[in-house]
């Protein structure tokens, strides 16, 4: 039932967040006020060399231990508290923080690891504090509550982005929390999620054999890390990853010429603890690209369109249509196969 929403320009236009509120704000019989979130690109254009994480905080005490430990990892360039306004839909549960930080000369060729390694600790081992998002010129903005709502809460109509992503959640085996809500993220990784990973204990002992650990009680978070691990870390491309994760039954890879044969055979020996398993929709995007991906007989919904330098994906075609009422290509995407869109040049 959870609706997912994303906008992409392709020239790496910044656009006002109220387009991706009203994306979500079409798909509102999708949620039940348990979580709502937004991942946008380019918001920090001043501080876009810097790592931003944003954090969740339990208390002033948390805040304090997060600081500590921050002095002693990274170089804080600048913090301070997000904005947010009070609202009675969404009472306060946390003090959500967020850092610019510098990583140390001496780990700037291995900066990414560096980040990770630093975002796994706080979440494993600090008390009262979790990192929703780590990534360059990015940030996440999640709550639990209405999309609606927690876009009233961040302000996010006030931020200008060239991606846009966008959940409402309807959790049916997973806990209503801050930090269960999606988007997912790691570095400038963000996943949000339609349905159910049932290959989670699989994918979270591989991941966690790569130093990764899942400590936020949803089976989403795989997917971000699972993207991390495998694009970032490995190498594959985007669209290698996407047959790893949701690569075509054996009776079809048996019918393949030989050549492409050998390959989707090795993709998925090699890969099969990576494979994502139960019914699913999901948009992932990183500071380029904006990615769509079903399960490999389509159980969830997944709609696509093209106008312009524009590309959007979401669960409903409405949600397209309320900010693209007339795109000039729109489907939807078959089982199993991504929709890949990417910046036509990197972002300044």
């Amino acid at each position: 039932m959870c609706g997912l929403g994303g906008i992409l320009n392709r020239r790496g236009r910044r656009i006002p967040g109220k387009e991706i509120i009203a994306v979500a704000d079409t798909m509102e019989a999708r949620y039940d006020g348990r979580g709502g979130g937004f991942a946008a690109y380019g918001i920090y254009p001043k501080y876009k060399e810097q790592f931003a994480l944003h954090v969740f905080l339990d208390s002033e005490e948390a805040r304090e231990r997060t600081e500590e430990y921050l002095k002693e990892k990274v170089e804080i360039k600048k913090d301070e508290e997000v904005p947010t306004r009070n609202i009675k839909e969404i009472p306060r549960q946390h003090i959500t923080w967020r850092y610019f930080v510098d990583v140390p000369e001496k780990f700037k060729t291995q900066e990414e690891d560096y980040v990770v390694g630093a975002v796994m600790q706080i979440n494993d081992c600090v008390e009262g504090a979790y990192v929703a998002s780590s990534g360059k010129n990015m940030g996440v903005f999640k709550a639990t509550g209405m999309p609606c709502n927690v876009a009233r809460l961040f302000k996010i109509e006030d931020y200008k982005a060239y991606c846009w992503v966008s959940h409402g959640r309807f959790p049916t085996n997973t806990p209503g929390w801050w930090g269960g809500a999606h988007p997912f993220n790691i570095l400038d990784w963000s996943v949000v999620h339609n349905g159910e990973i049932s290959s989670y204990g699989t994918n979270r002992r591989y991941l966690e054999a790569h130093g990764y650990k899942c400590r936020l009680l949803t089976d989403t978070e795989v997917v971000a890390y699972l993207f991390d691990l495998l694009v970032r870390k490995q190498g594959l491309s985007i669209a290698t990853t996407a047959i790893a994760l949701t690569p075509p039954f054996w009776k079809h890879i048996d019918r393949m010429p030989e050549e492409k044969r050998k390959i989707y055979t090795a993709l998925r020996m090699t890969y099969a603890s990576a494979m994502l398993n139960g019914p699913f929709g999901i948009i992932v995007a990183n500071k380029n690209t904006m990615i769509g991906l079903n399960d490999r007989i389509k159980l969830r919904p997944l709609i696509a369109a093209e106008n312009g330098d524009f590309t959007y994906i979401a669960s409903e075609e409405a949600a397209i249509r309320e900010v693209c009422p007339q795109p000039e290509k729109l489907w939807a995407p078959r089982a199993g196969s991504p929709v890949i869109a990417g910046l036509d040049e990197e972002v300044d």
